[in-house]
């Protein structure tokens, strides 16, 4: 039977002893009237769980580090234009950021294990910082890979959504696929915020002016984070939320390269692995290799202006704030690889009918393309965490980044390939219905993904929402 779990708790007033009782733990007044600890209200007071706070933080990190994933779409035509670099080239170094983002992931969420979540989001995002802040002084595509492919790439990978399977793993034990939706929303929130100011900075003030804009929002989140997040909930002296049981906290685990290794090996050994990288292959390829990327400049070749098309980005990124946390809580209720299914075949038939919608201007079918993809942009992501949890147990966050990888392999190589079809037939048209009909094989690769008994899964008989 489902049980409805509320996100506020009434704090008992202090008994005689002068101990409050919080999740089932003791906690001393003194203990908790300083420092990281959550802090006692007075008695008969509503109290919101720290995890929610905890989810806050690391929600407005990835608002804060969405700026970078905005960029690279608005550079393609300034860079063309003044260096006179191909596309093909721009795209290349595109792809390098993209495939080492997914890479990078299973081994940052082994090193969130060793060294702590906060120490590892500081150091990627002063990274970011740094790569960012560079480019503004390249006068070489060599200099634009290695900036943005290599040192954005690294910083972003180790921010990945891995970043928030962790925060969900060790914070909650309720309402798991509507905390992954929120902040897996997070990234599109933040492509809100972030694409019409960059667009018209690209557009009034030159390109370099905006990636120093990265640069500064990068790091201004890190003394956020490490102020305000914390590694475990037993830091703070409390359970995981919707659980009555403390969890220690685990030992940090050496080793996190071999860890992260004997992980992949341990999940490449199974069918379901190799679906879900396969279907998330495909999600990378339709979403950050070739809508992220290659829409502004398709819809510019139409004639549209630059700022026209990023507001339609941005705007993909409102309705995906809603898709994604709606998945999450769709995930919580119904059968993870049907929500799949139907996440990718709703998107290919959407891909396929692009071509014929773009224009100069903003017109009702455009309309309509938007509100309909950018309601499924990243709602995949819920269920297949679900499905790595589901089958991977504790290695889950880990194995999530290596299927993470193969999403941001598929959008490398669309990133890539993509440029070098419009260099060569002159439009993107066969990028479009190419991506459409890969959707269509991910949502029969995703039914294929056979069923776990919860048995098995260690997992409870009913879920908890």
């Amino acid at each position: 039977m489902l049980s409805l779990r509320p996100l506020v708790r009434w704090e008992a007033a202090p008994d005689a002893e002068g101990v409050t009782q919080t999740t089932g733990r003791p906690t001393h007044p003194e203990s908790t009237s300083a420092g990281p600890g959550p802090a006692v209200t007075g008695p008969g007071r509503r109290r919101i769980h720290r995890a929610w706070s905890v989810a806050a933080v690391t929600f407005v990190t990835i608002i804060g580090a969405a700026g970078f994933a905005s960029l690279p779409g608005l550079l393609i035509e300034p860079l063309h234009g003044e260096f006179g670099w191909s596309r093909g080239t721009i795209g290349f170094a595109v792809s390098v950021n993209l495939a080492l983002y997914g890479l990078t992931a299973p081994f940052a969420a082994a090193l969130m294990d060793r060294f702590g979540i906060r120490k590892v989001v500081a150091c990627a995002l002063t990274v970011i910082a740094a790569g960012a802040g560079l480019t503004v002084f390249m006068t070489a595509a060599w200099q634009l890979v290695l900036c943005w492919g290599v040192l954005v790439g690294l910083g972003s990978g180790s921010m990945a959504l891995a970043f928030a399977a962790t925060v969900t793993n060790r914070w909650f034990s309720a309402r798991r696929g509507l905390v992954t939706g929120i902040l897996t929303a997070a990234g599109a929130s933040g492509q809100l915020v972030f694409l019409p100011l960059l667009s018209w900075i690209v557009e009034h003030h030159d390109w370099r002016p905006a990636a120093v804009t990265v640069s500064v929002a990068a790091l201004v989140v890190v003394p956020f984070v490490w102020l305000l997040l914390r590694d475990h909930p037993a830091d703070v002296g409390l359970a995981p939320y919707g659980s009555d049981t403390p969890v220690p906290k685990p030992a940090p685990m050496p080793g996190a390269a071999r860890r992260a290794v004997r992980a992949l090996l341990d999940a490449v050994r199974t069918g379901p692995f190799w679906l879900l990288a396969g279907t998330f292959a495909i999600c990378g390829a339709t979403t950050n290799g070739l809508v992220k990327t290659h829409f502004v400049p398709a819809a510019h070749d139409h004639g549209m202006p630059m700022t026209a098309a990023a507001g339609l980005l941005a705007v993909i990124g409102v309705l995906d704030v809603v898709g994604t946390i709606a998945s999450g809580w769709f995930t919580d209720r119904f059968e993870a690889r049907r929500l799949l299914a139907v996440y990718y075949g709703l998107r290919g038939i959407s891909l396929m009918f692009l071509p014929m919608l773009l224009a100069p201007s903003v017109h009702p079918p455009m309309v309509f393309f938007i509100v309909f993809y950018g309601l499924d942009w990243v709602a995949t992501v819920p269920p297949t965490i679900a499905l790595c949890r589901e089958h991977y147990g504790e290695d889950s966050a880990i194995v999530f980044g290596w299927v993470l990888a193969s999403h941001q392999v598929g959008a490398a190589v669309v990133a890539f390939l993509g440029g070098l079809a419009r260099d060569a037939f002159g439009s993107y048209d066969v990028v479009w219905y190419a991506s459409g009909a890969l959707c269509a094989v991910a949502a029969l690769m995703a039914l294929v993904i056979r069923r776990r008994p919860r048995a098995a899964a260690g997992l409870p008989a009913a879920a908890e929402v």
